[in-house]
């Protein structure tokens, strides 16, 4: 199945082309060049966009910014492309590029994204039992000395495992369905309804 998988929940926005389990073309680049991505992605790998049959899109946790605009390219797509799809979580797509690892996404505010028993939640990172763990993600980078004094384990800033890769987003992607019907994954109240309240 050709699918196109694509990730704007960070900072770095991930996007790969993946027939079955062979990943034709992949990017890494920013939410708001995504669909420049995307068409880049399709002459890498050879492909036409009426050739693509699935979407796999990242749903979060991360900048809302950042999801909606995943969010919104998918369903432009879909709609533009008659394609179905499925939501894929963002701290999941981490942990399958880094199996042995948590997943910590930042989140803003002094706080970061991860898995607890495998529920995503938001903490702040002092709140995070780390002791002998392996941590990957944009959080576990603003916060390395944080956890690496709570006796964790961060890769260096230039490792890969630190993106959700989008070629994961394939993998994990379950029911394909009306991709209008894909959920966000926020955890909280984006500061835009904060600030009216």
């Amino acid at each position: 199945m050709l699918t196109l998988a694509f990730d704007t929940a960070t900072d770095v926005a991930t996007s790969a082309l993946v027939d079955g389990d062979e990943v034709l073309a992949e990017r890494t680049s920013r939410a708001q060049t995504l669909l420049e991505d995307v068409d880049a992605l399709l002459r890498q790998g050879g492909a036409h966009p009426r050739e693509l049959e699935a979407l796999a899109v990242g749903v979060g946790p991360g900048s809302f910014t950042g999801v909606r605009i995943g969010l919104a390219a998918a369903r432009g797509l879909a709609l533009s492309l008659d394609l179905v799809g499925a939501g894929v979580s963002t701290l999941a797509a981490l942990a399958a590029g880094a199996p042995e690892a948590l997943p910590v996404i930042d989140a803003r505010r002094r706080e970061v994204f991860t898995l607890v028993d495998g529920d995503p939640v938001v903490l702040v990172p002092g709140e995070l039992a780390v002791d002998g763990l392996t941590l990957v993600g944009s959080g576990a980078l603003r916060y390395r000395s944080v956890f690496e004094e709570r006796g964790a384990l961060v890769p260096p800033d230039g490792d890969e495992r630190h993106l959700p890769r989008a070629r994961f987003h394939a993998a994990l992607m379950g029911a394909l369905g009306p991709v209008d019907a894909i959920e966000p994954l926020y955890l909280r109240v984006p500061d835009a309804e904060r600030s009216v309240s």
